[in-house]
């Protein structure tokens, strides 16, 4: 009897079988959506069958090694693992040479960085001279990826229209995902710190002029500015965190005083509420039941 009242207060690293199934089920949606968000850029003869079925073993396996006494949800968890799968399952039909996808990934990664420092798309010309190389360079590197993506006969099968036209109409996973996404950004709204969270609310949300704000405030409107764009990093970090963790920018000091606030932040969001809280501030069909920066 102490063996097992001592491991019932332990901190539970795993799911049960119920809890695992249950987990599995919910989120069958999310392998439809990565994979067809993944076919919208990919050439036609890739078979979408392959993709689901290497989507709903990483969806399985996600399950298994899911570790509820990190904080991290489930569904951000899973995301990450089943878009890993995918490109797993794409790099074995993929036939580039490694130099062709190495120099492939300098470009991306230089062109990630361009418009983050940019706040926009940069121009051919602006991304060449980050990297050193001439244009002229750039576009052939272009062209040998292009080139590197081999058709196979294979991939043509019979079949009718439906299956050759790409399906363009929203389904019901993506709707899903949808008004998930509002809901973790009222959560992350209703997170920020106080100050922050008032600027978002007054400036975005109420549309008051920032002269009235920085009075109500007592500071300059230059500061509500600042504040403002404080107030957006948190937010595009924190919904990062959640939905997509590879677009999270990791501090350059892990354990300093700012990492610490920022992983304070997004356990916060988590503690906002489940899927079923997300989803309470939309309807079944999307629509909005409050206004965004309202309290949870």
């Amino acid at each position: 009897m102490t063996v097992t009242s001592e491991a019932q207060t332990e901190t539970r690293t795993s799911l049960n079988a119920a809890e695992l199934d249950a987990a599995v089920r919910s989120h069958l949606p999310l392998v439809g959506h990565l994979v067809r968000e993944m076919l919208g850029r990919l050439p036609t003869h890739v078979s979408r069958e392959d993709l689901i079925s290497a989507g709903m073993a990483a969806l399985a396996h996600a399950a298994k090694g899911f570790d509820p006494s990190r904080g991290i949800p489930f569904g951000s968890f899973a995301t990450t693992r089943i878009r890993g799968a995918l490109l797993d399952e794409l790099r074995g039909l993929d036939w580039a040479s490694r130099s062709v996808r190495t120099r492939a990934r300098k470009v991306e990664l230089a062109q990630q960085e361009l418009t983050a420092a940019l706040g926009r798309t940069p121009t051919q010309a602006e991304l060449a001279e980050s990297l050193g190389v001439a244009p002229e360079e750039l576009k052939a590197i272009g062209d040998d990826v292009q080139r590197a993506v081999v058709l196979s006969l294979q991939g043509f099968t019979a079949g009718t229209a439906e299956d050759l036209v790409p399906e363009r109409t929203p389904g019901p996973e993506d709707l899903i995902l949808h008004r998930e996404k509002i809901g973790y950004l009222h959560h992350a709204v209703n997170a920020l710190p106080e100050r922050l969270r008032y600027v978002v609310t007054a400036y975005f949300f109420q549309e008051r002029p920032m002269t009235d704000i920085a009075a109500e405030l007592g500071v300059t409107e230059s500061r509500i500015s600042q504040l403002r764009s404080e107030a957006l990093v948190l937010l595009r970090d924190g919904l990062n965190n959640h939905l997509d963790p590879q677009l999270l920018n990791a501090p350059e000091r892990g354990n300093g005083c700012v990492a610490r606030r920022r992983e304070a932040y997004y356990s916060q969001i988590a503690r906002q509420g489940d899927l079923s809280a997300r989803l309470a501030h939309t309807t079944a069909l999307g629509m909005p039941t409050s206004g965004l920066g309202d309290a949870a």
